[in-house]
């Protein structure tokens, strides 16, 4: 019965401030935020403005979901959520999501110095952050990490690789989980440690995209930190690798529905208007098929992920419906991109045409944090109750 009370007052829909800052998002970013920018940052050292970042964090989205006391505002998930639909609408060539995934990790388990050194600076727009856990097997599982810490006196020396690193390349600060001890019956042996980007022992080698966006190789040689990097409890980090990996997938399913229902709205615009045998293509029923399925994935993908928001917020485990939601968006909005190549025809294909940006956004988005079976295997394992296996143990492609 506790689940279906669940169920019952679950809300997913928008509330009226929600809509409100969906609007005033929407509004800023299509203002601001042009496909000649996205094609321009694709090309940019950087990747990113750092005006519209800054402007970004003067709005106050940067700390939307922060804590108070360090300049956020700690609201729901759910708020961070629609700004993060909004900029996938968009394509917006911000570092955003590798820092809010970042930060709200530093946020929930971070010290009470790296939450003052860290959160304020990410609420004003001064600091890009990012994370490191996949490596050369790039599952997401403990067993799959090789790299290693070593205690050093008071520090610890990092050795390794991580593999698809966001935004390295401009972050100040990266969140790394690496080996501290073999995995035991009290703990997976996996710890967190607060790495600065521009530390002696640290090379980035950037990587070939088929999004065009910043992804790096990190190389750590003889890489010190002190003890005071250390993020959570020692060989006790594995259960925060999971919530964050929890979070930035809700949060990916966020971009990718937003972009894919531009990327249909283009299409339906294209079936009104392109004349094909003296009459709309959108007047042919095969044509008009595709736009309902399209707009039901969408929509299907949105309130999947919405209802994972939703329970994290109310503190409620929240695994099975992540796992839910990106499932159904690789599959969905993939398909999405895909019919609207289609309904565009051979011009949907060029590659200097903008439709295609939204295809090779949506398609690298689906190949990042958990392919479709890896995640319908940890419904499953949810619910066959399989002991040890509702976690992402997920082999990625070895380019995204």
């Amino acid at each position: 019965m506790g689940a279906l009370e669940t169920r019952i007052t679950m809300d997913i829909l928008p509330s009226e401030e929600e809509q409100m800052l969906k609007n005033v998002a929407r509004e800023f970013l299509e203002t601001e935020i042009s496909t000649a920018m996205v094609r321009e940052m694709e090309l940019d050292e950087l990747g990113y403005p750092p005006a519209l970042w800054k402007q970004m964090a003067d709005l106050g989205w940067l700390g939307l979901a922060l804590p108070e006391q360090y300049g956020g505002q700690e609201l729901p998930l759910t708020y961070l959520g629609l700004i993060m639909q909004e900029a996938g609408r968009v394509l917006a060539p911000v570092p955003l999501h590798s820092t809010m995934v970042a930060a709200l990790t530093v946020a929930e388990a971070g010290s009470d110095q790296q939450k003052q050194d860290i959160l304020p600076a990410v609420s004003d727009g001064g600091m890009v952050l990012t994370w490191g856990i996949a490596e050369r097997d790039p599952r997401l599982i403990p067993e799959a990490m090789t790299m290693e810490a070593a205690s050093d006196g008071d520090g610890w020396v990092l050795n390794g690789t991580k593999m698809f690193v966001d935004n390295f390349v401009v972050a100040q600060r990266c969140l790394v989980a690496a080996r501290t001890a073999p995995a035991s019956d009290s703990h997976q042996g996996i710890s967190l440690f607060l790495v600065d980007t521009n530390g002696t022992g640290v090379n980035q080698t950037a990587l070939t995209t088929l999004a065009k966006d910043k992804q790096s190789r990190v190389d750590f040689k003889d890489h010190r930190v002190e003890a005071s990097a250390l993020v959570g409890g020692l060989n006790q980090g594995w259960p925060i690798v999971e919530a964050m990996l929890d979070r930035g997938t809700a949060l990916l399913c966020c971009q990718m529905t937003g972009a894919a229902r531009k990327d249909a709205e283009m299409a339906i615009e294209y079936a009104k208007n392109r004349v094909a045998f003296g009459r709309p293509i959108g007047s042919f029923q095969s044509v008009q098929h595709m736009l309902a399925d399209m707009i039901l994935h969408v929509d299907g993908g949105e309130m999947l992920t919405f209802e994972a928001l939703w329970k994290m917020d109310e503190g409620l485990p929240a695994s099975v419906e992540v796992s839910q939601a990106k499932a159904f968006c690789n599959e969905k909005c993939e398909s999405v991109v895909r019919t609207s190549q289609v309904i565009h025809g051979g011009i949907g294909f060029m590659m200097e045409f903008d439709l295609h940006l939204w295809f090779r956004r949506v398609t690298s988005w689906t190949m990042r944090l958990g392919t479709t079976y890896d995640h319908r295997s940890r419904i499953a394992s949810a619910l066959l109750d399989v002991p040890g296996r509702v976690r992402l143990g997920m082999p990625l492609p070895t380019a995204i």
